[in-house]
C-alpha cells in the first residue's frame, strides 16, 4: 500500500463531502464505545490488569532479544520454522519463496495489518497466486479493491446496501434471485463463496496477536472461525508478526487476552482464541504439514531506543479510533496508511518518517480520550506532541504555522506584552462581534471558520478572573 498521508488534508476534504461514509461512521460511535463501557463496568480489576498489560509488554521490549531467540528455538523444537525479516521487502520475499515452494496457487488469509503493512497481496498476485481473504470485512473490501478502514472492523465504512451490490456484482456464478437484504443472508453469501476457497488452498496466512516464547505459539483471535480454517486445512501455514508481539509465557498472554477482547468489542473472549504450536503431530487428524513463523522488525528496532519506545505496547484493538473524535469525523482511509486513529498518528510517522505523515499527529484535538481507553496505557497525545515538536524542528510543518509559532513565542515570552496586546485583540474583536455574538469568518483563522462558527469574547478574560479570585483568597 502506497502512504498518502502527505495528502491527508485533501482526505480529509474528500471524506468530509462524503454523505455515505458520515452515515456509515455513526456505526462506530453508537457501537463499540457502549460495548466496551459496559465490558470494563462488568470487571472490577479491569484498570489492575491494564497495569499488569503495560508492565509484561514493557518487561518484554526491555528484554526483546532474549524472548524472541527462546521463541525461536520451542518453534524449532516443535517442528516449525522462524524466519527473520529486516525490512518489508525481505518478509515478502520470504513468504512468496515459501508459497513458490509449495506449489501454491491459492493463498487464504486471516485478518493481519502486517500483511497491509508490506503489502502481501499485491506482491503475491503480481506472481500468479490468487490471494483470499477469509475475514468478512477483509473480503468486502478486497473485493472493492479498498484497503481496511479500521483495524478490528476493516469495513466499518460500508452500509448494506454497498456491500449488497458488490456481491451481486461479483458472485456472478451465484443464483440471481438470491435474497440479501438481512446481515446474516450477507454472511452466507460470502460462507458459500469462501468455504470452496478454504478446500481449494494450498497454504493459510494468518497474523499473530501474540507470540509466546515459552511455548514458540502464535495466538489469532476471531469472531468468525476463518483463522481457524486458514490454520488448519492447507498443507503450510504462515505466519507473519512483528518483533514486539512478543511475550513470555502463557499467563502473560492470557493477562493480555483479558484486556483485548473487551476493549476491542465489549466481549469478555471473542468468539475464537487460538494457539497455535508448530506443524501437526503423526497422530493429529487436522493441521498443516509445515508451520512457519516470519518475524519482522521494519523499523520497530530503531523505535525501541527512542521516546516513542511505549507505542510498541499497541495490542491493535482499536480503542482509541473508536474514541477519537477526530476518527469518527473522517474514517480510516483518510489517514492514507496501513494504521489509522491516533495510533496510526504516532506509529505511521514513526515508520515512513514524520516528512511523510506529519499532518498526522496535528490531527487531534488533544482530548485524551485515546489515552484513557488504551488498555496498555500508551500515552498517545504525549507522543503526538512529540512528533509535532520533531516536524517543527526538521521545518516539515507549513511555513505559515513555524512563523505563527515564533510570533506567539515571542509574546509568550514577555507576560507584561502579552497581557496588553491580548487585551487589546479581545477588546477589538468583542466590540465587532457583539452584533452578532460570533464571527463567521476571520483573517487567519479561516481554518476554523470555514465549517463553524467562532464565538466572539464575551466578559472578563481567564487572566482577569484568575487575579480577581486571587485577590479575594488573599483578603480573605
Amino acid at each position: 500500500m502506497e502512504p498518502t498521508s502527505h495528502a491527508f488534508k485533501d482526505n480529509v476534504r474528500k471524506a468530509l463531502n462524503d454523505d455515505q461514509l458520515q452515515r456509515a461512521l455513526g456505526n462506530v460511535k453508537t457501537g463499540f464505545i457502549d460495548k466496551r463501557a459496559k465490558a470494563r463496568a462488568a470487571l472490577p480489576e479491569f484498570d489492575q490488569l491494564r497495569d499488569q498489560a503495560r508492565d509484561i509488554k514493557d518487561h518484554s521490549l526491555a528484554h526483546l532479544d532474549l524472548y524472541l531467540e527462546e521463541y525461536e528455538r520451542k518453534v524449532t523444537y516443535s517442528g516449525g520454522h522462524v524466519h527473520w525479516a529486516a525490512t518489508a521487502a525481505e518478509a515478502r520475499e520470504i513468504i512468496l519463496d515459501l508459497c513458490t515452494r509449495a506449489g501454491a496457487k491459492t493463498v487464504t488469509k486471516g485478518k493481519s495489518m502486517v500483511a497491509e503493512e508490506i503489502a502481501l497481496n499485491d506482491h503475491l498476485e503480481a506472481q500468479g497466486i490468487e490471494v483470499v481473504e477469509t475475514d468478512l470485512g477483509e473480503y468486502l473490501i478486497q473485493i472493492r479493491g479498498e484497503t481496511p478502514s479500521h483495524i478490528i472492523a476493516p469495513a466499518v465504512h460500508l452500509n448494506k446496501e454497498q456491500i449488497e451490490q458488490d456481491f451481486r456484482k461479483t458472485h456472478t456464478d451465484l443464483p440471481e434471485d438470491r435474497s440479501l437484504d438481512r446481515p446474516e443472508q450477507l454472511v452466507n453469501e460470502a460462507r458459500t463463496v469462501l468455504r470452496d476457497k478454504f478446500i481449494a488452498a494450498d497454504v493459510g496466512i494468518t497474523g499473530a496477536n501474540l507470540l509466546i516464547a515459552e511455548t514458540g505459539s502464535s495466538v489469532i483471535v476471531t469472531n468468525e472461525g476463518n483463522g481457524d480454517l486458514t490454520q488448519i486445512l492447507p498443507r503450510v501455514h504462515i505466519v507473519i508478526a512483528t518483533i514486539e508481539k512478543i511475550v513470555p509465557t502463557r499467563e502473560d498472554a492470557m493477562t493480555i487476552l483479558r484486556v483485548l477482547a473487551r476493549s476491542a468489542t465489549g466481549q469478555e473472549f471473542t468468539t475464537y482464541t487460538t494457539f497455535s504450536t508448530g506443524p501437526k503431530r503423526p497422530d493429529d487428524p487436522d493441521g498443516p504439514e509445515e508451520y512457519h513463523v516470519v518475524i519482522l522488525d521494519n523499523g520497530r528496532s530503531e523505535m525501541l531506543g527512542t521516546e516513542f519506545r511505549e507505542v510498541l505496547r499497541c495490542i491493535r484493538c482499536g480503542a482509541c479510533m473508536n474514541h477519537c473524535p477526530v476518527y469518527h469525523a473522517i474514517g480510516g482511509h483518510a489517514y492514507g496508511w496501513v494504521y489509522p486513529g491516533p495510533i496510526g498518528a504516532v506509529l505511521t510517522p514513526s515508520l515512513i518518517g514524520v516528512e511523510k505523515a506529519g499532518h498526522l499527529p496535528n490531527a487531534s484535538t488533544f482530548c485524551g480520550r485515546c489515552e484513557a481507553v488504551c488498555p496498555m496505557r500508551i500515552p498517545l497525545p504525549k507522543l503526538m506532541r512529540k512528533l509535532r515538536e520533531r516536524e517543527f524542528e526538521k521545518a516539515a510543518s507549513p511555513w505559515q504555522q513555524r512563523a505563527g509559532i515564533k510570533i506567539w513565542a515571542f509574546f509568550a515570552k514577555r507576560p507584561r506584552l502579552y497581557r496588553r496586546s491580548t487585551n487589546i485583540l479581545i477588546a477589538i474583536l468583542a466590540r465587532f462581534g457583539r452584533r452578532r455574538g460570533t464571527f463567521r469568518y476571520l483573517p487567519f483563522a479561516g481554518g476554523w471558520t470555514k465549517y463553524r462558527e467562532l464565538p466572539a469574547p464575551q466578559g472578563r478574560t481567564f487572566h482577569q478572573l484568575w487575579r480577581e479570585q486571587r485577590n479575594e483568597r488573599v483578603h480573605k
